[in-house]
């Protein structure tokens, strides 16, 4: 069988489980099994929230025999305080949550799909609402691309201490993290299922001038010195950047070797 009818058809059976126990309100599909469905491939996997009547959480949440009624679990990790990350025994990984309604205003997700829903919920709207969310990118270039500037010459600095951890750190994880939050601003976006919750979510179809780069970005432990060569160039390409920053990050660069 296909992974989507797999997962789907595992989404469907969970909705059944709830259903036959009268105790939920809706089961929401969110990411690949979410409104996104044509994104899925053999490495997707089942990413979900059940919302439960009032008071039944906890039980929804210290017992998973609705889990298991549908196919035995391998492996459950608590990984909050309103959900686990699982396995089925047939392979299936997922990850979800157990909310009561209240609380859905403030929970941060996009692109939710009802999978099961009580006949008698009197609110279906809430359900398809997405809750609140907030996006990484910014609508400016000066803030995020000097943090990168100085994301480079501070990690040079700790590269030089030998402290090459936080060296790479700040260089090829920060000072690209920065990039990526005005990506948009610096390249035409191509429409593959943006993720409001991390830009780096299939960057390479999105935005493929920028993944063609990236990999020199981002050279490993050792190579933190030429990883921010590398980084700078891309931003003297797209920014004024400051000539003394320019020449400190180069001058510290070329004192490890690169």
């Amino acid at each position: 069988m296909a992974t989507k009818e797999r997962l789907l058809g595992r989404l469907n059976e969970i909705g059944g489980s709830l259903e036959r126990r009268g105790e939920t309100l809706f089961l929401l599909g969110v990411g690949s099994v979410g409104v996104e469905t044509d994104r899925i491939d053999e490495y997707s996997d089942l990413d979900f929230f059940v919302i439960v009547k009032q008071g039944y959480k906890q039980r929804y949440i210290e017992r998973l025999d609705w889990l298991e009624d549908v196919c035995p679990l391998a492996y459950s990790f608590r990984n909050t305080v309103d959900g686990y990350k699982i396995m089925f025994e047939d392979g299936i990984y997922g990850e979800y949550a157990v909310f009561e309604e209240e609380e859905l205003e403030h929970i941060a997700y996009t692109g939710a799909r009802i999978v099961w829903m009580d006949p008698s919920y009197a609110k279906p709207d809430i359900a398809k609402s997405g809750g609140r969310t907030e996006t990484r990118r910014r609508e400016g270039l000066d803030f995020p691309l000097n943090e990168a500037l100085t994301n480079l010459y501070v990690g040079l600095c700790r590269y030089a201490r030998g402290e090459k951890l936080s060296a790479a750190r700040f260089v090829q994880s920060y000072a690209v993290d920065s990039i990526l939050s005005v990506l948009h601003l610096l390249e035409k976006e191509e429409a593959y299922f943006p993720d409001v919750f991390g830009e780096e979510r299939r960057l390479e179809k999105r935005f493929p001038s920028f993944a063609e780069r990236v990999g020199d970005m981002i050279l490993g432990y050792e190579r933190t010195p030429e990883s921010a060569l590398h980084i700078l160039r891309y931003l003297e390409d797209v920014y004024p950047v400051n000539r003394r920053m320019s020449a400190e990050i180069r001058r510290l660069a070329s004192k490890q070797g690169n």
